[in-house]
């Protein structure tokens, strides 16, 4: 039985099976086309476009092999099948406030689908395991490399809500 790998929802697996499509059907047959006129063209040796061509054919490769192994062990969790929506759990959307009331809206999710700059928080980043299992009204303490920080939750969502629930 293989064993539970790391959580991504399943915009975060179209994505990566989107690059992947991306790589194999489209720039890595341009970049062959390429290398093989290139390689037509005789001395090899200074020849940028045949030199490029093979440089930019490993990094292509080298990717679609990171892709198909990191599909092959991620596990898709669908964030709107979650049972217990009273607390934070992969895929929620939490809304927290500091001690001078600052308020964030983070969503847990997986670490390939992180983006810190829209608020989609890896699920192994300090701020998110000190989320997990979180209620309405939980203080959440994080060590940052700036100090330690107390953050309260003030509401959670999930997809598939009508609106975002469950403020104090």
């Amino acid at each position: 039985m293989k064993p539970a790998g790391p959580p991504i929802t399943p915009p975060g697996m179209a994505a990566l099976r989107t690059r992947y499509d991306h790589l194999l059907g489209t720039e890595r047959p341009a970049i062959v086309e390429i290398v093989s006129w290139a390689a037509g063209n005789g001395d090899r040796s200074e020849n940028g476009d045949y030199l490029y061509g093979r440089k930019r054919m490993r990094e292509i490769d080298r990717e679609l092999a990171y892709l198909a192994r990191r599909m092959k062990a991620l596990r898709v969790v669908d964030p709107a099948a979650q049972t217990d929506r009273s607390k934070a759990w992969f895929g929620a959307t939490v809304t927290i406030a500091d001690e001078d009331d600052n308020q964030r809206v983070l969503t847990l999710v997986g670490d390939d689908e992180q983006d810190a700059s829209t608020g989609r928080i890896g699920w192994s980043a300090p701020i998110a395991r000190a989320l997990r299992g979180a209620s309405l009204g939980d203080l959440r303490r994080v060590l940052l490399p700036g100090g330690e920080k107390e953050w309260e939750v003030i509401a959670i969502a999930y997809p598939g809500e009508g609106s975002a629930t469950d403020s104090l």
